[in-house]
């Protein structure tokens, strides 16, 4: 049998590891036998050489059996989460949760907090008054079952190889990796208890993956692995080119997300929500196919049960329900100042990364982990790509903890747009489908 070294120098010069190799490293690793910087050499190697489908399920399933697999079995139906890849203005989860528990399948999630230019739900989740993303294993299981969604962040049981190894891919320049992101996501999400998994993965300019093509490859990445592993799923290629929706910063984009159970919102921001619904319930097996499966969770909207839903799982994790029908019981900033257009025309691009940046300067994000995040702070734009606007119409709202803050950003967020004569038209939001 080979030495751990051994497999390290096998992965360096390109050849794909046997059965039970990579559970070695992994355990190793767990184990103490092998170190972090040996581990680091082992994520470049993979990185430069690559991992073939059959060793990425390996390494998802050894990190995903590093930590605790939750039971649901006391939990009727097919349980059913949903992935984001993440981007600016992405705050879809927060709707979609309790929209899909609404139409009877159970969402048990486990979130992530944002990191650089994109947000991340239990951030915005933690700006509702007294909601707990740090609840036990025990209380995840029981709202689930009583409510039907529950939204908690990573525990230390839940995939702690994951947790250690990423934290080497973060330093390492290892992060884009198709493999180690697959391994990464899956392990993660495969530990919730789920029986079938819908993947948002977001494509352009304000994502982590740039183009079409990565995008794509990340997409078939995923779901081949997950239906490997057993797991109904299904990907969609979203744009990420333009923000999604109209608000950036924490406590606006879950008022925004709010308003959806009530049958408002900003267009790209419904369609997105309402699209990944229907791949839910159709993997859910409450709807035939996509079509009935959106007129269900439209009927949920309008009859307030999805709405209904959300307070019942707001108030199970210690949040102020009333927030879902009372926006204004949110964190609110204390400086409100509109940055206006300095001559008229179109709005013919919005650049997310710009404006996902400026939400980081305000406070709104963190480029640290362990950086805390103002809750009030962000933006709110007035105008997106297709708005005919004049000169001294109001572009964007910066909501700021100070006027200072306003001042040093305003200049970043003003380039963030671009006018022209000629109006342009976005493109559609939902670029492919794959499913296994």
């Amino acid at each position: 049998m080979a030495t751990l070294v051994e497999l390290l120098s096998h992965k360096r010069d390109g050849h794909a590891h046997g059965e039970g190799d990579i559970r070695r490293l992994i355990s190793g690793f767990g184990a103490g036998e092998l170190a972090d910087y040996q581990m680091s050499a082992w994520l470049m190697a993979a990185y430069l050489r690559g991992l073939d489908e059959r060793e990425t399920l390996e390494l998802t399933d050894a990190m995903l059996e590093s930590g605790v697999v939750l039971e649901l079995d006391d939990v009727p139906g097919t349980k059913v989460d949903k992935h984001s890849t993440g981007g600016v203005g992405d705050k879809v989860s927060i709707a979609l949760a309790p929209l899909v528990a609404s139409c009877g399948v159970p969402v048990p999630m486990v979130s992530g907090r944002g990191l650089g230019h994109t947000g991340g739900t239990l951030d915005k989740l933690e700006a509702i008054p007294g909601f707990r993303v740090d609840l036990s294993i025990d209380d995840y299981r029981r709202i689930v079952r009583e409510v039907g969604t529950c939204m908690i962040g990573q525990t230390k049981e839940i995939a702690p190889a994951d947790k250690r190894i990423y934290a080497l891919r973060d330093v390492t320049a290892t992060v884009e990796s198709i493999p180690l992101i697959t391994a990464s996501i899956l392990s993660k999400k495969l530990a919730e208890g789920i029986d079938a998994l819908v993947l948002d993965v977001k494509v352009g300019r304000g994502a982590f993956m740039k183009d079409l093509d990565r995008a794509r490859a990340l997409a078939k990445s995923l779901v081949a692995v997950a239906a490997r592993g057993g797991k109904g799923v299904s990907a969609l290629l979203t744009d990420m080119d333009h923000p999604l929706g109209l608000t950036i910063g924490n406590a606006l984009e879950t008022a925004e997300a709010l308003a959806i159970l009530h049958g408002r919102g900003p267009a790209d921001l419904v369609e997105c929500t309402l699209a990944l619904a229907a791949e839910m319930l159709v993997l859910g097996k409450v709807a035939p196919d996509v079509a009935a499966a959106r007129v269900l969770a439209e009927k949920k909207i309008a009859s307030g049960e999805a709405a209904e839903t959300a307070r019942r799982m707001i108030a199970a994790q210690h949040g102020d329900p009333r927030v879902v029908d009372d926006p204004s019981r949110l964190p609110r900033a204390p400086v409100v100042r509109p940055l206006v257009a300095a001559r008229s025309g179109y709005v013919v691009d919005l650049d997310p990364l710009a404006l996902g940046l400026a939400g980081v300067e305000l406070g709104a994000g963190r480029t640290r982990a362990e950086q805390k995040v103002d809750p009030r702070v962000g933006l709110v734009l007035a105008a997106t790509v297709g708005t005919r606007v004049s000169a001294g119409d109001t572009l964007v709202e910066v909501h700021a903890a100070s006027d200072a803050q306003v001042d040093a950003i305003a200049p970043r967020v003003l380039a963030a747009f671009t006018l022209d004569d000629q109006s342009r038209a976005r493109g559609p939001l939902v670029l492919e489908t794959i499913r296994a």
